[in-house]
């Protein structure tokens, strides 16, 4: 089972051992049994809801990812051969359990393996000097139970630390079918024909229309029609295409049937049974362009319109920002943003609130009330707490909004908002910085600090400074004798007899040295040559009358509960010790100012005193504790769920019971909002000093806890050691709250305990507290067992984690420690803590119970309903969603789904409210989405099955969102998501979810599109047919098409510490162990962005060698998997999310001056040694002088673009003798293509490349993928090739080469980044059609020419070193918001930037197209580009054939080569290919086909 918890406990041990009993021995039970039977058996450890959830997890293929991480990470170690099952102890590996144990003998010898977060870990023992076992095996097995049984049972000794991670000897080579993900199809424009005219042979599929058959089409059932006469299949299938064509009307709306279209699909959504609704919404979404025409006869409603209009206007765009046409969904109220989350990651978020629901559930909280305890504000964790600076200890030495001194500067709050230079600190009359400083006046560290201080003062900073002396405090020490006394007493003098600025301007540290401290002899010298007239011995001695309030800074200081002297508090918020630093203060402070101002300005509107605004921030606090204010915290569980080690909590010992209150039994019963409970040996000091401070802040008036008190012994508990503790616990079941209280108190102090050690006895203590019942606790006392002290120490060892004698303290089940021996916690501290567990959540939940009347014991209610909601993951506020009240049902889609579930109070529901127009985009994912949640796996509905307790529900409320004229969605579209894993009739597994279109017209020409989660990277892998251009009247068959999850993405951002800049041009590399040289990628300027293609399991990533390894080091890693000192940076890739990192790099001390991208001589580097996406045959580059190799470059979608792109390659190779190798962008290849260029490459002697760079989600994305492709042209040159290649040439695929490009590469750019071929101007009938000499274009590119990107030449090194992708992406960034901008995006941004990126203009005869050039400039033209012609739309073929005369020859030449390819390929698929196919093959276990 994968274990829940991020420690990597094993909370579901128990199932291990019943699943190696029970759930393998029937090997030969088909895979239905065998999936029923593990469902079964985990569902003796799982509730109803949690089952549900793993079925929808196992659909998912959710832990797929997880089970080959482990699988990579055994063939890392690597497996010895010949072993199902193997253990490593400490680097060492071996088969049997005998020679497990030799090694185990020796395994302290050797370093300890690397356990992973997620990695399975035996509960026992977790002490650092015990060995590591790692155990290699699949469960169930007999080898597994072998080892399991001897590593079990000396975990449980406490002798070893036992790990398991999943392995299977021999996977099988099997791709499995993934789910999660979108397939479009969407209509294309015919403007320009662009249809390949080869024939395509059906391919023989075993996905055929007979399953489509069974469709009624206009009243005819085609399915039983065709087995009553099968002799007229052909007829009925011609029949069933004209019914589908006449009833898919795909005939263009007007203008005036757009406006109600959304309103109108509501209505028939809603005329429908209500069961039936949502599968109506996602056909009507999903197939819109066949819809449409039908509802535009639907009637709309009136009254559905104006309550439809109310919502929107009312409760969605005033109330929640959604407007017309926007989609939203929300979870318990946690908006979805479906822009950003995908299947899995909406799993996560149910599986959490599964958690939730279920413990408010376990706690007798059913119904609505647990949405009002979920909506519930909980005060998120301050990152940084403020301590209250109005106190009188702190001395001012200034006050901006009274001294004299800054009389002229304005006082109103108004001159925030006035514009200033940026860095420029604004001068206005009043104290919005505050600076305080604690410190000793004789610590040589305050020298620098008041210096600083006095810096400020003097250069008008706006800071008010004030100071706290923590000094010696004992009345018998004077001036003479301790240096920090003099020095108070001098200044009380100063300040006396002149004023408190005197006293600091006078300060005497410029007379110390620098490295001394200050001295009674400084201060006396200092005194008497100042004030030569001045007593010395009056200021300084024993009579001493300036030494008023001496204490009141170290009391203030003791109480605040700061760290080591000196520190600093800027607006009482504490400095760390790093920012302490003299050296980093001035400009720390300054940018706190400049942050601050920030605050203030958007507070403009505050009030008059603006200190008392600081001081009633919720961050401030009457002390600082790190422990109590640390944003890492951790709860106790005690929603009982199964499975969860806490149990123990319920099962062992209830410590609620023993819990003291100051509150008399005759009054009603207090609810209190804290419960505390103090883990102590309370036969010892600490303990007991612990114990009291929490009863002398219990009895304090303000108040609102109540203690409990849980022994954790030293030792082993006994009747000798245990008395005190006893006596506690006779007192409390047998007297009154009060002389239980009263009683304590008196036995913890030291003076009773030394009584006692002297043989007093505890009875004769009872006579001290009137009211005792002497007699019914002496016999209560006499007879108690030490049994539950035993139950007491083990809870706090195995649910608490502590050790033997270790103190700690758990509030509302937050606990805080182990304490060290020597920290205390005062009363003080309990005041805070209290204070802050009120005032985050303790509060309202306790106002919330005392409303609702929920429980008896509503102060244990309070404890755990607050430990379990300030356990959870916080994020945005939860949303309550309201409407306008439902007069006419029309408001509601899904109120059908409620089924009133509130009146059941015994049921768990999700409450998913779902706001949409059902023609968007967002209802194409959402409707089969909402689908989902309520299918069998996820949502059980049981009408006459009594046996079924729990009833799992969803409720789930659709409301619309419309406007006219809303742009809908013009595609067809389909959702691949299951809710269970389903299986055939022969109980066998089906292959798997797919996406599948039936009933598409046939007329339209479709393009499919994947919409894949952001983390994955996919490719067509299988398919005869053009995916680009799909038309259906063309295709006598069944159009399939195969992907595979190729890779799995990890994203990254990179900056250098020193500079705070990205280290633009960085190389990463990421590998394994056993090959740390497998992907390489760089780093963008543009937010430190990089990418590294991954497969799961656990990858190193390193700075590659070369350039990137000299200069820079990694200083620090966020998101990995490994400590950020850690030598090597280890992520894991163990689940189909997105994983981004951040890592910080920072200069060699000795390379501080040197460039990355200096034109130094690069040495070789992994992108010229390895070919990890290229099919080519490699020649051994590394041991020969760079080769003088022509790249060219070119992208091309669609099979008619590849036969062009064939062609311009071999165009190419005939008009050089340099070297080729072809660079394309791999994303839109068709698997044909991909297939048959490695024959090409044979064939001609050229090397290639296949190159992919997925679009990073922060650049605004693009939906068509013409604009993608056009995207991936100019947006990420510099980040698509290795750093080795020094010029890149593009080239259109339509485009035929007539001269050596050597030529071109050649060519000086004079400076420029790039340079390309500039419009012809010389047809000029094409006048009119020419837009760049009209408008914006005429005025912004001010006589420059205007470029075409069909060929352009790029020198990389300038490019990078210019950062001129780094500019093009930004630009891209601010234009592409216009949806009217960047028409042409690869060639309207590159001549956009022309001012900022120099475009060199090559030489016209570079360039020849027809529809601009006239034809007399055709002779000399060393590339013809086949352009569309806007003003004769004739298609490609016949364009090619006509313009270019070598076009046929060269047409007729690859045809022939691609038919002896398609000949030979039977013998040829055993060999050749495969070995120049991309690294990884289909057959790769760790690839999984979509």
């Amino acid at each position: 089972m994968r274990n829940p918890e991020c420690s990597g406990n094993w909370a579901l041990s128990a199932i291990v051992q019943e699943m190696n009993q029970q759930i393998f021995i029937h090997p030969s039970e088909s895979v239905r049994s065998y999936y029923n039977l593990i469902v079964k058996k985990a569902g003796q450890f799982l509730t109803d809801l949690q089952v549900s959830l793993l079925k929808l997890s196992l659909s998912l293929r959710a832990y797929s990812p997880t089970v080959h991480t482990f699988l990579q990470i055994a063939s890392d170690e690597p497996p010895p051969e010949a072993c199902s099952a193997f253990v490593s102890v400490h680097g060492q590996l071996t088969c049997s359990t005998k020679d497990m144990k030799k090694l185990l003998k020796t395994a302290t010898g050797r370093p300890k393996p690397y356990l992973y977060k997620n990695d399975h870990k035996y509960p026992g023992a977790n002490g650092t000097d015990l060995p590591v076992v790692i155990l290699y095996a699949k469960i169930g097995t007999k080898k597994f139970n072998t080892f399991h049984k001897v590593l079990s049972e000396r975990a449980e000794e406490g002798k070893l630390i036992y790990v398991l991670r999943h392995y299977v000897a021999e996977p099988k080579k099997q791709n499995i079918l993934l789910s999660g993900y979108g397939v479009e199809l969407a209509i294309k424009s015919t403007e320009y024909k662009a249809v390949d005219d080869t024939q395509v042979k059906d391919s023989k599929s075993s996905t055929t229309d007979e399953e489509d058959d069974t469709d009624e089409v206009q009243g005819f059932l085609f399915g039983k029609l065709k087995k009553s006469y099968p002799d007229l299949q052909g007829q009925l299938g011609d029949l069933r295409r004209h019914l589908l064509e006449s009833t898919n009307d795909m005939a263009p709306l007007k203008v005036w049937e757009l406006q109600d279209l959304s309103f109108q699909a509501a209505a028939r959504i809603m005329s429908v049974p209500k069961f039936d609704s949502l599968k109506l919404m996602r056909d009507l979404s999903q197939n819109f362009p066949s819809r449409a025409r039908s509802l535009t006869r639907v009637a709309v409603n009136q009254k559905m319109r104006k309550e439809i209009e109310e919502n929107q206007k009312v409760h969605f765009s005033e109330a929640m920002g959604i407007h017309p046409g926007d989609s939203s969904l929300f979870i318990n109220g946690i908006h979805i943003d479906l822009d950003l989350h995908n299947a899995f990651s909406i799993l996560d978020i149910i599986r959490g609130e599964a958690k939730l629901l279920e413990g408010l559930h376990n706690l007798g909280i059913r119904g609505t009330s647990m949405s009002k305890f979920l909506r519930m504000p909980v005060t998120t964790v301050e990152e940084s707490y403020a301590l209250d600076i109005r106190h009188s200890a702190i001395m001012w030495i200034n006050d901006i909004e009274s001294d004299s001194t800054y009389r002229t500067w304005p006082s109103s709050l108004q001159e925030l908002l006035r514009a200033t230079f940026p860095g420029v600190i604004r001068q206005i009359r009043r104290n919005f910085f505050n600076l305080v400083l604690f410190f000793d006046p004789a610590q040589e560290e305050s020298i620098e600090l008041v210096k600083l201080a006095e810096l400020f003062y003097k250069h008008k900073i706006p800071l008010r400074i004030g100071f706290v002396f923590v000094v010696n405090t004992e009345d018998k020490v004077n001036g003479f004798e301790d240096a920090g006394v003099a020095f108070f007493r001098l200044w009380n003098y100063i300040a006396e007899e002149y004023d408190v600025t005197q006293a600091f301007l006078s300060m005497m540290y410029n007379r110390v040295d620098v490295g001394d401290s200050l001295s009674v002899e400084t201060v006396t010298a200092y005194l008497k040559k100042k004030f030569p007239k001045a007593n010395t011995a009056k200021i300084l001695g024993v009579e001493s009358s300036y030494d008023d309030k001496r204490k009141a800074g170290a009391v203030f200081y003791r109480k605040s509960g700061l760290g080591a002297l000196p520190v600093a508090l800027f607006n009482g918020i504490p400095l760390s010790s790093e920012e302490m630093d003299p050296d980093e203060l001035e400009t720390i402070l300054l940018q706190r100012i400049m942050d601050t101002t920030n605050f203030f300005q958007r507070a403009v509107f505050m009030g008059l005193d603006v200190v008392d605004f600081l001081m009633e921030q919720s961050n401030v606090v009457p002390r600082i504790n790190p422990v109590i204010l640390s944003p890492e915290r951790r709860y106790l569980d005690f929603t009982a769920s199964p499975g969860n080690n806490e149990d123990i909590l319920h099962t062992l010992y209830k410590p609620e019971a023993l819990l003291i209150s100051n509150c008399f039994p005759a009054e009603e019963e207090m609810v209190y909002g804290v419960t505390i409970w103090i883990i102590a040996d309370i036969e010892q000091a600490p303990g007991r000093q612990m114990l009291l401070n929490a009863l002398k802040h219990m009895k304090s008036s303000s108040s609102n806890s109540r203690v409990g008190v849980i022994n954790n012994p030293g030792g082993t508990p006994s009747e000798d050691n245990s008395s005190l503790y006893k006596a506690i616990w006779a007192s409390f079941l047998t007297q009154t709250s009060k002389n239980t209280l009263d009683f304590t108190l008196k036995l913890l102090k030291e003076d009773t305990v030394q009584l006692i050690t002297h043989d007093t006895k505890i009875k004769d203590l009872l006579l001290q507290v009137s009211g005792m019942d002497q007699d019914a606790f002496e016999k209560k006392f006499n007879t108690l067992e030490v049994d539950f002290l035993r139950s007491q120490q083990r809870f706090c060892q195995e649910v608490l984690k502590l050790k033997a004698g270790q103190r700690a303290v758990v509030s509302n089940g937050r606990i805080l420690g182990p304490f060290t021996e020597d920290e205390e916690f005062s009363a003080d501290d309990f005041h805070l803590l209290e204070k802050i567990t009120l005032s985050t959540s303790a509060e309202k939940i306790k106002a919330k119970v005392k409303q609702m009347n929920l429980a008896p014991k509503n102060s244990d209610l309070i404890m755990k309903v607050d430990a379990l909601l300030s356990a959870a993951p916080k994020g945005e506020a939860r949303k309550d969603i309201k409407f306008v009240k439902d007069k006419h049902r029309y408001i509601s889609l899904l109120y059908f789904f409620v089924l009133h579930l509130a009146a059941r109070e015994d049921e768990v529901f999700y409450d998913v409210v779902a706001i949409v127009d059902p023609l968007t985009r967002d209802a194409q994912k959402l409707a089969p989405l909402c689908l989902v949640l309520m299918a069998k796996a996820f949502c059980i509905y049981k009408v006459n099955v009594s046996y079924k307790r729990n009833t799992h529900c969803i409720s789930c409320v659709a409301k619309y969102t419309l406007s006219f004229l809303q742009c809908v969605s013009g595609s067809f579209y389909r959702f691949v998501m299951e809710a269970e894993v389903s299986f055939l009739g022969n109980d066998t597994m089906s292959t798997g979810p797919v996406a599948r279109f039936t009933e598409i017209p046939e007329s339209p020409l479709l393009t499919l599109n994947m919409i894949t989660p952001e983390s994955w990277m996919v490719e067509a892998v299988r398919s005869p047919h053009d995916l680009d251009n799909i038309h259906l009247q063309e295709v006598s068959g069944v159009v399939n098409a195969e992907y595979e999850l190729e890779y799995l993405l990890l994203e990254g951002h990179c900056f250098d510490m020193s500079s705070g800049q990205p280290p633009r041009g960085l190389q990463f590399t990421l590998g394994m162990k056993q090959d740390p040289l497998m992907q390489d990628t760089i780093v963008m300027a543009n937010l430190g962005y990089f990418q590294l293609k991954a497969n799961p399991g656990a990858w190193i990533l390193r700075l590659r060698k070369g350039r990137s390894e000299d200069i820079y080091q990694i200083q620090a890693h966020d998101g990995t998997d490994s400590p950020a000192d850690a030598e090597d940076v280890i992520v894991v890739l163990n689940s189909f999310h997105s994983k981004i990192i951040k890592v910080r790099v920072q200069k060699k001390p000795d390379k501080l001056n040197e460039d990355l991208l200096s034109e130094a001589t690069e040495s070789k580097g992994l992108w010229d040694s390895i070919t990890s996406l290229t099919g080519s045959s490699s020649v051994e580059e590394g041991d020969k002088k760079k080769e003088d190799v022509l790249n060219i470059f070119s992208v091309a979608s669609g099979h008619l673009y590849e036969r062009f792109l064939r062609i311009m390659m071999l165009s190419v190779l005939r008009h050089t003798k340099t070297p080729v190798k072809f660079w394309f962008l791999k994303n839109y290849l068709s698997p044909s293509f991909k297939e048959t260029i490695p024959h090409m490459a044979e064939a001609y002697g050229f090397q290639y490349e296949l190159v992919q760079y997925k679009w990073p989600r922060w650049l605004h994305q693009q939906t068509e993928k013409q604009r993608i492709i056009w995207g991936h042209k100019i947006l990420f040159l510099d980040v698509l090739f290795p750093l080795a290649v020094d010029k890149i040439i593009f080239v259109d695929a339509d485009q035929i080469v007539r001269a050596d490009l050597k030529e071109l590469r050649e060519l000086d750019l004079e400076g420029a980044p790039y340079g390309y071929t500039p419009f012809c101007d010389s047809r000029r009938e094409m006048e009119g059609y020419r837009f760049w000499k009209t408008g914006y274009w005429a005025s912004h590119l001010a006589h420059r020419k205007y470029h075409i990107s069909a060929l352009y030449v790029v020198d990389l090194k300038k490019f990078r070193k210019i950062a001129a992708g780094d500019r093009l992406r930004g630009q891209y960034q601010a234009l592409s918001q216009d949806p009217n901008s960047l028409s042409n995006l690869d060639q309207d941004l590159p001549n956009n930037m022309i001012h900022q990126v120099a475009i060199k203009s090559l030489p016209q005869e570079w360039l020849w197209c027809e529809t601009w050039c006239d034809d007399s400039s055709k002779p000399t033209a060393k590339t013809i580009d086949l352009c569309n012609n806007p003003k004769t739309k004739e298609p490609k073929l016949s364009a090619a054939v006509r313009i270019v005369p070598e076009w046929t020859s060269y047409d007729s030449e690859i045809k022939q080569l691609l038919k002896r390819v398609q000949e030979q390929k039977p013998e040829a698929s055993n060999t050749g290919p495969s070995q120049t196919q991309t690294k990884h093959t289909g057959d790769d276990p760790q690839h999984s086909q979509v």
